[in-house]
């Protein structure tokens, strides 16, 4: 909580965060500091500025806008992490610091934007919507990252960016169909750091609190998508993705065969993910129960707490 002696001067830096003035922020900041010295949340939102104005710095000897938006991104896990050891979370200062290093990094990249999606590579669009889902304006977010899909439609990122905007926008089952689609293309490739709706950061939670954490988590998060029932809305495979699902499926299960303790971890949850489309692909064309079977035996013997939560 912002305390009384400095209400309505600290605020009043937020909001000029808010606007991506870093550089008028800063200075703000230290003069009110010079009469706050003992006061802590002035310290606290100091220290965010000070983080955003050296990776500003640094952005600018980058040699395009892109790499200069990339890099200002690239910084948003390392500034949270780094603020979550600065005592007590100051959630308005946490907000106003977001909303200042997203628009300067919108700033770089929409200095490269066209409206042609053919002209450009669809990770300019996924980022310029990123930054706009950050700031907010979830119809602009929206219209970008269609027009990053338009440019290639097998990217995970692009696709968990999406399924997070609509889950935002309360199109909540397209949201869990493009969320399970991305993370069964990809869950690598999902930044989970950039994902903000409720239903996939409370998800994300409950899998942390399991023991996970890092490559682990984001394959672990679809396979307790199906279990807790949120990715629970399916779609049928066409013949040459079941042909690849099959493909795959063949050589991780080879890969884990002669794996090390360590790239199973990782493995196994991708695995029985794979596992469970799978099964859903033979109740959809209504094949052979004893094929289900099959599967079902391979997921228990991966793991049997996620084969009895499966089958309970």
């Amino acid at each position: 909580m912002i305390t009384d002696s400095v209400h309505g001067t600290l605020p009043q830096v937020c909001e000029v965060l808010k606007t991506g003035e870093l550089e008028q922020a800063h200075r703000d900041i230290r003069e009110l500091l010079q009469h706050e010295l003992e006061n802590e949340d002035v310290i606290y939102t100091l220290t965010g500025i000070n983080f955003w104005t050296d990776k500003l710095k640094k952005a600018q000897n980058a040699s395009t806008a892109f790499e200069k938006g990339e890099f200002l991104v690239s910084q948003w896990k390392p500034f949270s992490l780094f603020m979550s050891k600065q005592g007590r979370e100051r959630e308005p200062v946490l907000y106003a610091l977001k909303q200042c290093a997203f628009r300067i990094a919108l700033g770089f990249y929409q200095s490269l934007y066209r409206e042609d999606v053919n002209s450009q590579d669809p990770e300019l669009y996924r980022k310029i919507g990123l930054c706009y889902k950050a700031l907010g304006d979830y119809e602009q977010a929206l219209k970008l990252l269609e027009q990053a899909h338009d440019g290639t439609k097998d990217s995970p990122a692009i696709l968990a960016e999406l399924a997070d905007c609509y889950a935002l926008c309360g199109e909540s089952r397209l949201s869990k169909v493009l969320f399970r689609e991305a993370f069964f293309q990809g869950a690598s490739q999902v930044e989970l750091c950039f994902l903000e709706s409720e239903v996939i950061k409370r998800l994300e939670a409950q899998v942390h609190a399991l023991g996970y954490s890092g490559a682990e988590l984001a394959e672990w998060i679809p396979v307790y998508g199906v279990l807790y029932g949120i990715f629970n809305i399916k779609r049928e495979l066409r013949a040459l993705e079941f042909g690849k699902l099959k493909q795959s499926i063949f050589a991780l299960e080879n890969e884990i065969r002669d794996a090390a303790a360590g790239n199973r971890s990782v493995l196994i949850p991708r695995l029985i993910n794979q596992y469970f489309w799978l099964i859903d692909h033979y109740v959809n064309v209504e094949d052979e129960k004893s094929r289900i079977n099959e599967v079902l035996l391979k997921i228990k013997l991966l793991d049997t707490d996620v084969y009895n939560k499966y089958t309970m």
